[in-house]
């Protein structure tokens, strides 16, 4: 077990930039926040600026542990998942339901009728995640021809399983609301949004240098050299159009304002919708010089309404001390709690917090965890679940870290533990690992929170 002297000395370490070191705990612009301590101040506090200040970063491992140790404690939460969490799992119908999801992901094929259960028994066995092929020649009709209002609801179940590369984009564009199902809509829709973000720029853009905004733009002009992929988002004109849609979005949302992890949130949609427009085969290294500019613009703009949908989604996220993180890290590990106690016991015998490796999992939506490529396949997904981004990214996390339990439990201190954690082995993964993470993560949904019956006394 870590002294405080070493875990002082390796939290330390946090901005090192040396491969394999502890990391900080990225995107934190605001040490935790606890209501009972600073409860004058808030009714005290002057009017937030448009710009949210930041406060002073916590420096020691002890002074993060004393601001973070009583962060959940003024009062109880009665989100349905704890209260559930309560309760004991009948393990015979989830593990069944497991078994029928993880074969079904595996043989790629389409699931077989739902059995009947016994009502005086057991619940009603799950739905299995709607299973086909990546290529289904479905989900392009379905993309091409709707003349519905709203995406139908075939769309998601042929989206959940992966969207064919060709259909991406527009499926991602139906599937966040974006753009109105019917396709004889479309182009109307495409260019008055697209012609209402260059509006924002010509009214807000110029006030970058602004004394009341300088912080934000410097922020954000800091952050984007550290995205990934380089060639990419190094490229002068990639660099200015995120700079563009960070800023915009912080502006026209002072609740929360940009908040560094928020970055990373734009590289899936450009990278998306960018492919529609080049024939490079890998679009991390893509020559965005070769685009005309009238496209990129229409990227831009595509890739800013696309984003927009997804932060009001999780902007708690974001708000001063992000409370939305805060909660679903102790969401997260209640549940860990209940599917491998084992994993739980062990972290907290070596005095690992969740909020260590596990505020950049839902700040970061797990960007900083797998491959870029991975982050799209799990967004056909994330975008096909009712609340993806804001509920369903919960289990993925719970299935992600349970992923790993032989290796967490080979490593015995808490240096070790931290640096796994943070620096976890996923650079070959692909789409087959994605699916099976997603298949247990269904699994812990639907145990966890859409099946309430499955507990009992």
């Amino acid at each position: 077990m870590a002294s405080d002297g070493t875990r002082k000395q390796f939290w330390k370490r946090s901005n090192s930039k040396v491969p394999g070191s502890i990391q900080h705990v990225y995107g934190a612009q605001h040490p935790p926040f606890d209501p009972l301590l600073h409860g004058t101040l808030l009714k005290a506090a002057p009017k937030v600026p448009t710009t949210p200040v930041k406060a002073k970063r916590v420096s020691t491992f002890q002074e993060f542990e004393s601001n973070t140790s009583d962060a959940w404690d003024a009062g109880e939460d009665d989100d349905e998942l704890l209260a559930m969490a309560a309760e004991s799992l009948n393990s015979a119908v989830v593990m069944e339901t497991a078994h029928r999801v993880l074969r079904n992901h595996s043989q790629r094929g389409p699931p077989p009728a739902r059995e009947a259960a016994e009502p005086e028994q057991t619940p009603e066995p799950s739905p299995e995640p709607p299973v086909v092929p990546s290529g289904d020649l479905r989900l392009v009709k379905s993309v091409s021809e709707s003349h519905a209002s709203s995406p139908p609801e075939e769309l998601r179940k042929l989206s959940w399983s992966g969207v064919p590369k060709p259909v991406r984009a527009v499926t991602w564009k139906l599937l966040s609301g974006y753009l109105p199902a019917n396709v004889d809509r479309r182009p109307a829709t495409l260019q008055r949004k697209q012609k209402e973000y260059f509006a924002f720029i010509d009214h807000y853009y110029d006030s970058r240098n602004d004394e009341v905004h300088q912080d934000t733009y410097r922020q954000i002009h800091i952050d984007i050299p550290r995205m990934s992929p380089e060639a990419l988002v190094l490229q002068p004109k990639v660099t200015e159009i995120f700079e563009r849609i960070l800023f915009i979005w912080a502006i026209r949302h002072p609740a929360s304002g940009y908040v560094q992890g928020m970055n990373d949130l734009v590289i899936p949609f450009f990278v998306v919708f960018l492919c529609e427009h080049t024939d490079d085969e890998d679009v991390d290294t893509a020559d965005v010089s070769r685009v005309p500019e009238d496209v990129l613009r229409n990227v831009e703009a595509d890739t800013y309404w696309c984003l927009s949908r997804l932060l009001d989604g999780i902007q708690d996220n974001y708000t001063f001390a992000q409370p939305g993180i805060q909660m679903k890290v102790k969401m997260l590990e209640e549940l860990v709690r209940r599917i491998d106690e084992q994993v739980h016991r062990h972290l907290d015998q070596h005095e690992v917090r969740y909020l260590q490796f596990a505020f950049r999992w839902m700040n970061n939506l797990l960007m900083r965890e797998v491959p870029l490529r991975c982050t799209i396949r799990l967004w056909d997904t994330y975008q096909s679940e009712p609340e993806g981004f804001a509920h369903f990214h919960l289990y993925v996390c719970a299935a992600f870290l349970v992923r790993w339990r032989k290796e967490i439990l080979e490593e015995k201190d808490f240096q070790e533990l931290l640096l796994f954690l943070q620096n976890l082995p996923t650079a070959h993964w692909g789409d087959e690992d994605i699916s099976l993470l997603l298949a247990e993560a269904y699994r812990l949904k639907f145990a966890f929170a859409d099946a309430p019956n499955h507990y009992k006394k």
